[in-house]
């Protein structure tokens, strides 16, 4: 099994991500993470989802999710070249003797400061999940008091023309 990126336009209407998320459980898959965002047509969104799968799986997925009515495309991003990034939120300890050090892992990981505490504060890193995991590791070192992380969303690299890249160029 190996981690698989889909791609999915749905129509925006009320009840179908608990639809398509339905789909994966009800066989019995799990869905690593998942984000979902408005895209540049009216609505339609876009749904990011990351399963542990092998593409035989990954190919019954698909056609299962080709039957719902409201799902309008799916991509299987993983043997594509594709663009990923993630979002983290990490809330760690920080106090006047240490906050230079943190400032430095911050910076060299392109990072940003977004909140100051007199006990804490408040980093940003966005990038990949190798990028994330490191800057995560560094951080534990200071003492994470929480932790938010989004899904992995990722477009296709280059000039493959979608519909959504379409519209963009209608604008």
């Amino acid at each position: 099994m190996s981690k698989r990126i889909l791609a999915i336009l749905v129509e925006d209407r009320p009840g179908v991500l608990t639809r398509v998320s339905g789909l994966f459980s009800r066989r019995g898959y799990n869905i690593q993470n998942i984000a979902v965002g408005p895209t540049m047509d009216p609505g339609i969104s876009r749904m990011t989802v990351t399963v542990d799968a092998d593409p035989l799986t990954v190919e019954q997925i698909v056609k299962q999710l080709n039957k719902q009515i409201n799902v309008l495309k799916i991509s299987d991003l993983t043997d594509e070249p594709f663009v990923g990034r993630q979002l983290l939120l990490v809330k760690v300890k920080a106090d006047p003797t240490n906050r230079n050090d943190i400032q430095q892992i911050v910076n060299t990981f392109r990072g940003r400061i977004i909140d100051v505490s007199p006990d804490s504060m408040i980093v940003e890193a966005t990038g990949d999940g190798d990028k994330l995991d490191a800057f995560l590791l560094m951080m534990k070192e200071f003492g994470v008091k929480e932790l938010a992380s989004t899904g992995r969303v990722a477009l296709h690299r280059g000039s493959k023309i979608t519909r959504e890249t379409k519209t963009q160029y209608m604008l």
